[in-house]
């Protein structure tokens, strides 16, 4: 990710803390808890393009999928920068981690 995107992520969180009635380490909790309503968007649009529940038919679109999961990355994203001062240099490190251990 470029340093554009960082700093996209960077004036969210800002506008949530301007914006948001809930203040200090509640606004971190309630930004991670985000991450799982976001997840429960994907699963329902998952289950929507399977056309997995029967009631409901093909409600969803892969298409949706798509823009759910970046939903949920959008959001981990804002909560990461909500948790540390610098959370791209905290990705980074953390990808690189994973990365040398899964590859090497």
């Amino acid at each position: 990710m470029d340093a554009s995107t960082w700093d996209d992520i960077g004036r969210l969180r800002d506008w949530l803390d301007a914006e948001s009635p809930v203040t200090g380490d509640m606004a971190g909790v309630m930004r991670v808890l985000k991450i799982g309503e976001e997840f429960g968007e994907v699963a329902e649009a998952m289950h929507g393009a399977m056309g997995a529940n029967p009631r409901k038919g093909e409600s969803h679109t892969w298409d949706d999928v798509r823009k759910e999961l970046c939903d949920v990355a959008i959001t981990t994203l804002i909560a990461l920068a909500s948790l540390t001062p610098d959370p791209r240099k905290l990705f980074e490190e953390r990808l690189q981690q994973i990365t040398e251990r899964s590859l090497t």
